[in-house]
């Protein structure tokens, strides 16, 4: 499901109480925080018992339905209605993604879950991804936390609450403190003035990730000016070529853009890296993110190996990628491993703006609209079209110089269309 997902909705069951699984059949289709997925049984057998029920969601780790054999009974205390928003679950501990089976016919109960008291006795430690990851960037022995999670497991905020606890300041006494006079009560918004709207997982995955990219990440802007004369030409010139392929696609400026910066990411591998506290990871692969905005919020699917592609094959996989992001079906590997982000507003007239990084990336780079401006060419005074790009960085990372040089690139390869073709 991800490493930072702590819990999990789901959306519809495909099978019923009673229904015959395979193994490999989807069997129930789960909302995670960017996509909706299907989940799949792991052994064969009969669906014994949902335990959550659809529209209500579970913690990782939780266990979501039983399968087993027609004829085995079921656990004790599993004979009831299936539960809703679930704070604990018996047997917990097996993973949202595996339904708790066991193979038809086994001597087993029907859930094969393992048990969590049982584990911990035994040495193992419940912990979620996010928490463990949090707990090792902070070099916090995490085995002596007592977790609040379902069945004493350890999630983000028991982490983030010994954190908080280590960073407290020594209290001091307060300072005198200046008492405005009294004013006149101004009117209060009233409940019915506003409207409540509940955050989605996507919501909140955009709000976690970056408010921790714009704390921990410092960010430096560098913006360039790209003269898109020369651009226009070519993308107009790839399109009548395009359309007579037997399998015709029009490429747009980002698709441009997009081939640009692969390159750019080749001849300045120092920005396609990421930031790990004592180490830079440069990354071998060069796989660029687009961001993509949708009514429930910003989803970034991943171009992979946008360096080996071609102009057309480029603009196919992003159009291929915005349709199935539009239309929910993006895989979850379509959303993970990218190295580089491009964000583009200029379909929306934004002339330029500065973007956050999207972690564990280290700069992702902002496209404004392309607009007529004066510009002096030969000692004359002439409209051209220009469009501005800034280039948001990871201090930490990636020095302004490193900064200038990969923006310098990009500019280069725009601005000289046969950049991209050879």
């Amino acid at each position: 499901m991800g490493d930072t997902m702590e819990q999990g909705k789901i959306l519809r069951w495909l099978k019923q109480e009673g229904d015959p699984v395979k193994k490999g059949e989807f069997v129930a289709e789960v909302e995670t925080e960017k996509v909706n997925i299907e989940i799949e049984a792991f052994t064969s057998g009969v669906l014994r018992k949902i335990l959550i029920q659809a529209g209500k969601s579970a913690p990782v780790g939780a266990s979501i339905a039983l399968v087993g054999a027609a004829d085995e009974p079921l656990p004790a205390g599993m004979n009831g209605p299936a539960r809703g928003n679930v704070t604990s679950v018996p047997n917990a501990g097996v993973g949202i993604a595996q339904t708790s089976i066991a193979a038809p016919n086994s001597a087993a109960s029907p859930t094969s879950v393992v048990n969590t008291t049982t584990a911990t006795q035994q040495g193992r430690i419940f912990i979620s991804p996010i928490a463990r990851r949090l707990a090792q960037e902070h070099n916090l022995d995490y085995r002596s936390i007592q977790g609040t999670g379902p069945n004493g497991r350890i999630i983000r905020m028991d982490i983030e609450a010994v954190l908080a606890a280590q960073e407290q300041p020594v209290p001091v006494a307060p300072a005198p403190t200046y008492v405005e006079p009294a004013l006149e009560p101004v009117a209060a918004v009233t409940a019915s003035e506003e409207v409540e709207i509940l955050l989605t997982s996507m919501r909140r995955a955009i709000a976690r990730r970056l408010t921790q990219s714009m704390q921990t990440a410092p960010h430096f802007y560098r913006t360039s000016v790209i003269d898109t004369g020369k651009l226009a030409v070519l993308r107009q010139q790839i399109n009548e070529y395009a359309a007579k392929d037997p399998s015709p696609v029009k490429v747009s400026f980002n698709d441009l853009i997009v081939k640009a910066v692969a390159r750019a990411l080749l001849r300045v591998p120092q920005v396609n890296v990421s930031f790990a506290e004592d180490r830079i990871l440069q990354k071998k692969q060069v796989h660029i993110g687009v961001a993509v905005a949708l009514e429930q919020g910003l989803i970034v699917p991943v171009v992979r190996h946008a360096d080996q592609r071609g102009i057309l094959e480029t603009a196919r996989e992003t159009q291929r990628l915005a349709e199935a992001a539009c239309t929910g079906k993006l895989r979850p590997e379509e959303l993970s491993g990218g190295t580089f982000t491009v964000s583009n507003l200029g379909m929306f007239d934004v002339e330029s703006f500065t973007a956050i990084i999207n972690p564990p990336e280290s700069a992702i780079l902002a496209i404004g609209t392309i607009t007529p401006t004066p510009a002096v060419v030969d000692g004359q005074v002439v409209v051209r079209d220009r469009m501005k790009i800034t280039l948001s960085s990871d201090h930490r990372a990636i020095d302004g110089a490193i900064a200038a040089r990969f923006l310098q690139e990009v500019k280069r390869l725009l601005e000289e269309r046969l950049g991209l073709l050879i």
